[in-house]
């Protein structure tokens, strides 16, 4: 069950913000269905590149054994 302040993994391509499948993100509210959170995306610096109204179908938990990876954001999306 997906909570507020949860780290979660996107999972699938954002193009129109410059996000990709793998991305991590923070939850920052949770809609009272349980079936729709606003996510919250950021560089390294903590500079936020946008905030997203998504599903339970376009997040997922992160898992204790992955690895985070590093990957520079399309200059547009910040």
């Amino acid at each position: 069950m997906i909570k507020e302040l949860d780290t979660v993994v996107l999972t699938h391509d954002i193009k129109e913000f410059g996000l990709k499948l793998g991305d991590i993100g923070a939850v920052v509210h949770c809609y009272p269905d349980g079936k729709a959170f606003e996510v919250e995306f950021v560089t390294a610096e903590g500079r936020t590149i946008t905030v997203l109204t998504l599903t339970s179908e376009d997040i997922r938990l992160m898992r204790n054994k992955e690895i985070l990876h590093v990957r520079e954001i399309a200059q547009y999306a910040v």
